[in-house]
């Protein structure tokens, strides 16, 4: 009965600790709503698709710019920072977690030292004494285990304990962000190289064009037939085209450096990869749809860590306002000592439960209640900031499938310019040759037909740049955790639905 008593008192202080862990103050919405649209005002492709996104550049069949994007991810400095902040997270995560729980620390030591008693030898009226003392080692064992655990009365830990792991799913979405970051960038650098080099042959073709006419026109006014100001003219088209090619060599040379600065892959090598990759490739069709589901804008990984920025927001609300509140300790321990003394040996065993601490916050200067304060601004700055991602996330997407519709409308016109002004120069040409033609028609020809194909060089720029914006705004394949779904707004929701 004595044993069961003591059992009795030792377990109160626990149940009471938990059954006072569940008085948890009330925090802001982890989860706000946030505008989206229920129907998109610009061509969709792939028809809402949002599956197709994960093989994006798959799409164009084209292996070298997938190895190249591999290879700049494996190289990003910003990829490595964001793994990192990863890593730091998911500790954070576990340290918070490991607090809700007792801690357990094990000591043991070990002393040795002599204790002596000194003994009088004679008898009380001896004139002469005589003292003896007996010294013996003492050896001392101790060995044990100690307890601390927090009870989280107001829910303070478990607060921490949340916003670790939000934290810890933010720090994950924008290592995803990073990623399709350079993605993108890699991307946009090599289209960039390609439009470089289509542009480069033109430039070539231009002034292997111009080149020929001057010599045709130099040999024409030494013979007497062209006027020396029709020479010099010819001569000056030359030159002036030999300085754009030579201008254009070193942006292509600039732009290849670059890509190399991206990839890590060594310049020569590179190179030959771009010479035995096909130049042209065709940008997936685009489709228009009258509306699509508004998760679209949540396969965002800046959005997702957007939103999750507020949910970790409004624990730490919850854990400063917890701050405010009183905290309970209970400690124990258990222990076993031993001494040992010239054949003597003694061990007693030792425990104890408690003590069962309270701190009551009492004088602060107001900074607990400061720090509340401080933590109430920040969550609501992370609801503003949240819902800025989404809108700026809706107007980036419209931004990217406008450019796209409009850029592939002009293709066509674009490339019946350049076949029209190719023809009116090829004919132009033949009437100079015949002598039909002045030089000044020839070369206002030939111009114009060098700024019609350097317009679709840049249009066709343009059209990739627009394409992988597209590719950026939707979140670039990546898929948010299924168990997290976006707040949507009633409009949205209608969207949403079948």
């Amino acid at each position: 009965m004595r044993r069961l008593r003591l059992i009795a008192t030792l377990c109160l202080p626990v149940g009471l600790g938990l059954g006072l862990s569940g008085c948890a103050l009330t925090r802001p919405p982890a989860q706000v709503e946030a505008p989206v649209p229920a129907q998109w005002h610009a061509p969709l492709p792939h028809g809402g698709s949002l599956a197709s996104l994960a093989d994006w550049w798959r799409q164009l069949n084209d292996p070298l710019l997938v190895e190249l994007i591999a290879a700049a991810e494996a190289v990003s400095p910003n990829v490595a920072s964001a793994a990192a902040r990863v890593a730091e997270a998911r500790s954070t995560r576990v340290q918070a977690g490991a607090a809700l729980l007792p801690s357990l620390d094990g000591t043991a030591s070990a002393s040795r030292g002599v204790s002596g008693s000194a003994l009088g030898a004679g008898g009380a009226g001896s004139t002469t004494s005589s003292s003896s003392v007996a010294v013996a080692p003492l050896t001392t064992l101790q060995a044990g285990l100690q307890s601390k655990w927090e009870i989280d009365l107001f829910g303070r830990l478990r607060a921490d304990r949340d916003a670790a792991e939000a934290k810890q799913n933010s720090a994950d979405a924008k290592w995803h962000d990073a990623r399709v970051s350079v993605a993108a960038e890699t991307a946009n650098a090599y289209f960039a190289e390609r439009a470089c080099q289509e542009q480069l042959r033109v430039a070539q073709a231009d002034a292997h064009s111009r080149a020929e006419t001057s010599r045709l026109t130099e040999l024409s006014a030494r013979a007497g037939f062209t006027s020396p100001a029709d020479a010099a003219l010819a001569r000056a088209s030359a030159s002036d085209a030999s300085g754009r090619l030579i201008q254009q060599r070193a942006q292509c040379a600039v732009q290849r450096k670059a890509l190399v600065a991206l990839s890590g892959i060594d310049e020569t090598a590179l190179e030959q990869k771009l010479a035995a990759s096909p130049a042209q490739r065709v940008l997936p069709v685009v489709g228009s749809i009258a509306s699509v589901p508004a998760q679209a804008i949540s396969q965002r990984p800046d959005v997702y860590a957007a939103e999750l920025g507020v949910a970790s927001a409004s624990a730490d609300v919850g854990s400063a306002e917890a701050e405010r509140y009183p905290k309970l300790t209970l400690s124990g321990s258990i222990g076993r000592l031993q001494y040992r003394t010239d054949g003597f040996r003694q061990s007693l065993d030792t425990w104890t439960i408690g003590p069962l601490s309270l701190s009551v916050p009492l004088l602060d200067g107001g900074s607990r209640i400061a720090n509340s304060e401080a933590a109430k601004a920040r969550y609501a700055e992370a609801v503003s900031t949240y819902r800025a991602s989404v809108r700026q996330a809706v107007r980036e997407v419209e931004e990217a499938l406008v450019n796209l519709d409009a850029t592939a409308a002009r293709t066509t016109d674009a490339d019946s310019a350049v076949q029209n002004y190719q023809a009116s120069f090829n004919a132009t040409q033949a009437r100079y040759s015949s002598g039909l033609a002045s030089l000044f028609e020839l070369e206002d020809s030939r111009r114009t037909l060098y700024a019609a194909q350097t317009a679709r060089v840049s249009l066709q720029r343009e059209r990739t740049e627009a394409w992988v914006a597209l590719y950026r705004s939707m979140g670039g394949g990546w898929s948010r955790p299924e168990s997290s779904p976006m707040t949507l707004t009633p409009a949205a929701k209608v969207a949403k639905s079948p």
